[in-house]
């Protein structure tokens, strides 16, 4: 195991205590067929109330999506992503194996959708 997931695997389940959700295995799923993946607007729970995901991209995800995921860093750049909101929510869900762990075991359907929602309003640094 590369020490990036053992650190981004203690990250989010610090994250999500923090944030009173309790976080399951990562898991990095194979990419042979994607099922119909679509994210939609979260219903209301608890679960997604506390749910910050700027502060998780900051903490988890920037170690490889550089600058808040404005910059390509060691993964691709995420600002004005040319794949779909459901492409999006799937890579998060199932990762990129070798590459980047899958979050399905950590967050809920309504936290990939915020954080899909984050990298959406992704704007250039200084720009509103």
């Amino acid at each position: 195991m590369k020490w990036w997931w053992i650190a981004t695997i203690g990250m989010v389940q610090a994250v999500a205590q923090a944030q009173g959700t309790r976080p399951g295995p990562m898991q990095s799923g194979q990419h042979a067929s994607q099922p119909a993946v679509t994210a939609t607007a979260p219903a209301a729970s608890a679960g997604a109330a506390n749910f910050d995901a700027k502060q998780m991209f900051a903490t988890v995800c920037g170690w490889c999506h550089s600058s808040g995921g404005r910059e390509a860093g060691k993964g691709p750049k995420l600002m004005d992503s040319p794949l779909t909101d459901g492409e999006l929510a799937y890579r998060i869900k199932t990762g990129k194996t070798g590459q980047m762990p899958g979050f399905a075991g950590s967050l809920n359907e309504q936290q990939i959708v915020a954080m899909v929602q984050y990298i959406r309003s992704l704007k250039p640094e200084g720009a509103q």
